[in-house]
């Protein structure tokens, strides 16, 4: 049996964005909830958030989902570290969470919203642990929190399971999205004996997919491999700060170029804005 990497754009919607109960398996055991918060019911909202003034970006993530009680939960999975990646993250968990409510309408309907980003690059090195949890909390006492946002990042490289064995779920969702790819060849037993990750092993199954859909998955790492050229290679000009401002200094035209790439090769225009940082708007131009 063939597998494809669950990371990709295609594979990590396709099981975490078609599957409720994948995906809340996948929160209840990555996020920070105390006991009796777990999740028990989700729904799928649409993972494009459309502002409310025409002039400002779309925002547009990989799964966006509410349960119950109406707290949101937003899941991204980024390949490539960039410095403003963490500010993308608090705009689009501050917008879900002001766009809860209409105007005139009390605040007490607010519910929380949790962003979750897998993240398959290293970006705190002087860190030791892989799991990093933001929240807003009072600076000289911690234990005063104004609830509302959490953000959690995951650094996936730096996870290694035999340190971390209390946590059951987590260590089978994380070696899941670290150790299935292309390579598989034999499926670790204990991956297959949880039933959530065995239907997740299943659901990248190559055999699941279409020949398009496969000829978008190899463009996708292509794409991803050019796009760390990109990035590394502003970085040693000495553009810090990442591909963003390198692109702003030279590197639009790149760019716009990979987007035109990209498009031409079938990919959907939201993997695209969210792979390049265009808009919609900008990609339907091209």
């Amino acid at each position: 049996m063939k597998y494809l990497n669950p990371k990709a754009d295609l594979t990590f919607k396709h099981v975490f964005g078609e599957h409720p109960d994948l995906v809340m398996s996948l929160l209840n055991a990555l996020l920070p909830l105390a006991p009796g918060e777990e999740i028990t019911d989700i729904e799928y909202l649409p993972s494009e958030m459309v502002p409310e003034n025409p002039l400002r970006k779309n925002s547009i993530v990989d799964v966006r989902c509410k349960d119950k009680s109406g707290r949101q939960f937003i899941v991204e999975m980024q390949m490539i570290w960039s410095p403003e990646f963490k500010q993308r993250v608090l705009f689009n968990a501050s917008k879900a969470y002001v766009r809860q409510i209409e105007s005139g309408e009390n605040y007490h309907l607010l519910q929380p919203v949790y962003s979750l980003n897998l993240v398959n690059d290293i970006f705190e090195s002087e860190l030791e642990g892989y799991y990093h949890h933001y929240r807003l909390v009072h600076v000289e006492n911690s234990n005063k929190v104004i609830d509302g946002l959490q953000l959690i990042f995951v650094e996936l490289p730096k996870f290694h399971p035999h340190n971390y064995s209390e946590k059951k779920m987590q260590v089978l969702w994380l070696r899941y999205l670290t150790e299935i790819d292309e390579n598989t060849v034999e499926v670790p037993e204990e991956l297959l004996a949880n039933p959530e990750v065995k239907k997740a092993v299943k659901a990248v199954e190559e055999s699941a997919f279409t020949p398009a859909q496969l000829l978008g998955y190899e463009k996708f790492w292509d794409i991803i491999s050019v796009e760390k050229t990109l990035y590394y290679s502003a970085e040693q000009r000495g553009l810090q700060k990442g591909l963003q401002r390198g692109m702003e200094r030279g590197m639009e035209k790149e760019k716009r170029q990979i987007a035109q790439n990209m498009k031409s090769f079938g990919l959907a225009s939201d993997t695209i804005a969210k792979m390049t940082g265009l808009s919609l708007d900008e990609i339907d131009r091209l």
